[in-house]
């Protein structure tokens, strides 16, 4: 285990060579790597010269540490797309999920990881597979800012408006987050602008997260600055940011004037 851990591939032969089991779970002197094995700690770090020549002395993909994780779930979650492959043409289970179900889609959107995620989904991964909380792939991406990330999965069939438990959805954590350049892939896609679920809309968390280019975006895009959350309140009653008050006004009376007209 120590030597695959560290990517000693010549130890880890001679060790192999010796009788040393391949498989043997670590005992749980931690909680977090209690059951992990040779095959979890290369995979994890990247190993991928280790990683083969376990597969070939007969090393298994299917053994979980006690949150459920797999080699496959770590060399996704590290970001490494070589022993990702390794894996997956090596039996590995591309539905694999730790125990609160997230999978190796979502690790590696959580990561900002483009070319694992390509790999996954073109394996076969769920794109909409959602943790336990109901956190989608796309929700985590766009909370985490990887806007390349969020526009491969929106082309591979990502639910745009997928909400998490809580109600909220991509777009409002890209907007809460001011990451711009993920709500202007998001918007390609027409994701709701209104109240969500939660009682409150995008426009209301970007007015609070203070980011003016984001309110700018939301508005452009039909965002209604007109509309009342939960608490009863508009955009504008959520804010004292002057530029942030004029652009609101000023679609507002733009609306009216349409109207009018």
């Amino acid at each position: 285990m120590v030597a695959s851990y560290a990517g000693h591939i010549d130890c880890v032969k001679e060790l192999v060579l010796q009788g040393a089991d391949i498989n043997l779970q670590r005992e749980p002197l931690s909680l977090s790597q209690s059951g992990t094995t040779a095959l979890f700690f290369a995979a994890q770090q990247g190993h991928n010269d280790v990683v083969r020549f376990l597969f070939g002395f007969g090393a298994s993909t299917e053994f979980r540490t006690k949150d459920g994780g797999t080699a496959l779930l770590a060399a996704s979650q590290y970001g490494h797309v070589q022993v990702v492959d390794t894996l997956l043409k090596h039996g590995a289970n591309i539905h694999d999920q730790l125990y609160d179900g997230a999978t190796a889609l979502f690790l590696a959107a959580q990561g900002g990881y483009l070319d694992v995620t390509r790999l996954l989904l073109s394996s076969g991964a769920k794109v909409n597979q959602p943790r336990q909380d109901g956190t989608a792939p796309l929700w985590i991406a766009s909370q985490m800012g990887h806007s390349e990330v969020v526009r491969v999965m929106l082309l591979r069939g990502a639910e745009r408006d997928a909400a998490r438990n809580d109600g909220t959805t991509a777009l409002l954590k890209a907007a809460n987050k001011g990451y711009n350049d993920v709500i202007e892939e998001l918007l390609k896609f027409s994701p709701t602008l209104g109240i969500l679920k939660n009682g409150t809309s995008a426009l209301h968390a970007a007015v609070l997260s203070g980011n003016i280019k984001t309110v700018a975006l939301l508005l452009e895009a039909g965002a209604d600055p007109a509309l009342k959350n939960k608490a009863n309140k508009l955009p504008a009653e959520l804010t004292k940011n002057e530029r942030i008050l004029r652009l609101l006004r000023g679609k507002e009376g733009h609306r009216k004037s349409c109207i009018f007209d």
